[in-house]
């Protein structure tokens, strides 16, 4: 349906815009964490800059580059901004209040960053009609204060706060929108009023558009993430690279790889302790690509995967007839293996008859099949891994010493992820481009609330719980949108981001205490800390809850027990035992 606003007479321009809805939604996305030192808009992490400082960077610039090429550098950061803003603009309003609030939300976002007062003289949106024509006055430019130094220009100067409304449009509408400014303050103008239209129907649109794309903000940054996943997904299907290597920096992490590669060279069996998801196969398979085994097989088994019954089948192999159902004989993964490098995860699931089977293996390199007599030889270097406490295995006789012995040459112990929390971003930016590729999804990346979540999340998965986390976010997200807080984590929210000691601002722009921090002073965990303090037993706080209770519901027991959610004898039985009745 089109959406107007009525034409002002720009001589009759009202003071105050009267068509905007009420930016409280807005207000309300802003947050301050003095104690963090940080500022958030929503997911965006924000800067509080002052106006001279902005002033000197962009002479800076000028100096530096050039005035054509700062003003397109200053364009294309507005531009991008607008893009970040469309998104929450959408968010806050798209469902609720429709395309008419989204779009003014754009002014509205503006002013409250401190940038510009934009009064709507003309906006017509009618995308079913293929119509859309806007009109604005900006008061209290920044950027006209910037340039008053410079004297009056010959060409208009406000070139962030264009590349934004460009920027926010294009982003809302799905479109491209492009702006001008048709009159400027820093021309020596009366005022700065600006128009927008869809782009082709401006005779320059494509030098605007070129100006879009001098830098890879827009078309060449996903043009280079398609390019990267792409590569990334070839060198996935090689032979030898069949899944990722090992992705870290953490001092930890590097000194764990270094012992590795260290062990590569050697035909020692190989232990790697670690949790579950941690990359232990990953470990496992830069281990063989780096031994003189590099051109055998490289054979993984999950043990804990396979019934008990089943293992030393899998493993050792099955001579035909050897039981019922094996029609034919089959070799085991240590005879795939042959030449190469077994990998065995999870082996304290083994069972004892396997344990000891594997014992053999790995002392005389010899093994037999299920159901045969036969010894065959094998040539096989058998890299183990385990979650569990092996040493309390042993203990417990629940794994054997001598192979315990026999495997603990040299072990290596996986940091979690928690403990490097350093490589979450790398490792985070890799899944990310694998699940583009995978999905054809071109999103914007993570949003920066998204970024720091990821970051002080715990991972109790480890690395597969982080892959997996991505995966869920681009497949929720829409393309040339970021990845948010919600579409990684849902409902849940890190505790670790301190939202409840967050302040926002209230009708006068006075800070005050956050939603968040309201709604955390009203949480259970605040109460009883408080019946902590207070130094009530267990006993003492369900006496007062009865009592209360009862008082509430004016002595009927069955709507007491009701509002606590006991059934009537239940809650009859309590009075009794307080001595209540």
């Amino acid at each position: 349906m089109p959406v107007r606003f009525p034409v002002f007479s720009e001589t009759a321009m009202p003071a105050i815009p009267h068509d905007y809805p009420s930016a409280r939604d807005l207000m309300d996305a802003l947050r301050f964490l003095p104690e963090e030192g940080q500022i958030w808009l929503g997911e965006q992490r924000m800067l509080l800059m002052s106006l001279q400082a902005s002033a000197f960077f962009r002479n800076e610039l000028v100096t530096t580059l050039g005035i054509e090429r700062a003003r397109g550098v200053f364009i294309r950061l507005g531009y991008y901004s607008g893009l970040q803003d469309a998104e929450l603009g959408e968010a806050l309003r798209g469902k609720a209040l429709g395309l008419r609030d989204s779009f003014l939300a754009g002014p509205q976002l503006h002013a409250l960053q401190g940038h510009v007062q934009a009064i709507p003289v003309r906006v017509e949106i009618d995308p079913e009609h293929n119509r859309f024509h806007s009109e604005f006055i900006w008061k209290g430019s920044f950027e006209v204060e910037v340039w008053r130094p410079r004297g009056v220009q010959a060409t208009p100067v406000c070139w962030t706060l264009l590349g934004y409304a460009s920027g926010y449009a294009t982003q809302l509408l799905g479109r491209e929108v492009q702006y001008r400014e048709v009159e400027c303050m820093g021309c020596g103008d009366a005022q700065c009023r600006i128009e927008g239209r869809f782009a082709e129907e401006w005779s320059d649109h494509e030098a605007f558009s070129a100006l879009l794309r001098e830098a890879p903000l827009i078309d060449e940054l996903y043009d280079l993430q398609a390019r990267v996943a792409t590569l990334e997904g070839d060198l996935a299907r090689r032979p030898r690279d069949e899944d990722w290597g090992p992705i870290g920096s953490a001092p930890a992490f590097r000194e764990m790889l270094a012992m590795l590669d260290s062990a590569a060279a050697a035909e020692v069996p190989v232990l790697l302790l670690g949790e579950t998801g941690t990359g232990k196969e990953i470990l496992a398979r830069r281990l063989h690509d780096h031994s003189q085994r590099a051109e055998g097989p490289f054979i993984a088994v999950n043990c804990a995967a396979i019934p008990p019954e089943l293992i030393e089948s899998e493993l050792f192999g099955v001579e035909k007839g050897a039981y019922t159902g094996a029609t034919q004989s089959r070799l085991g993964r240590f005879e795939r293996a042959h030449g190469g490098t077994l990998f065995l995860d999870e082996l304290a699931e083994l069972s004892p008859r396997a344990q000891a089977a594997l014992l053999r293996a790995l002392q005389e390199h010899q093994i037999e099949r299920v159901g045969g007599q036969e010894v065959r030889e094998v040539d096989v270097r058998v890299v183990a891994a385990t979650h569990t406490d092996l040493h309390q295995r042993v203990e417990e006789g629940r794994f054997r010493r001598d192979l315990f012995f026999r495997l603990n040459a040299f072990t290596l112990t996986v940091p979690p992820l928690r403990e490097r929390r350093e490589d979450t971003s790398a490792l985070a930016e890799h899944f990310l481009a694998r699940c583009e590729h995978h999905y054809q999804r071109r999103t914007l990346g993570f949003s920066d609330q998204a970024r720091a979540a990821m970051l002080q999340y715990a991972w109790p998965g480890n690395v597969r719980e982080l892959k997996n986390t991505i995966e869920r976010g681009v497949i929720l997200t829409a393309d040339h949108k970021h990845i948010t807080e919600r579409a990684l984590f849902g409902d849940y929210q890190v505790p670790t981001l301190q939202r409840e000691k967050s302040q926002g601002l209230d009708d006068q722009g006075r800070l005050v205490e956050s939603a968040d921090a309201s709604h955390e002073d009203a949480s259970p965990r605040r109460h009883i800390q408080a019946l902590f303090d207070a130094g009530l037993t267990p006993e003492d706080i369900e006496r007062e809850m009865l009592v209360a209770a009862q008082a509430a519901s004016d002595g009927n027991i069955a709507a007491a027990a009701r509002r606590l959610g006991m059934t009537r004898p239940a809650y009859a039985y309590r009075l009794k035992k307080y001595g209540l009745r």
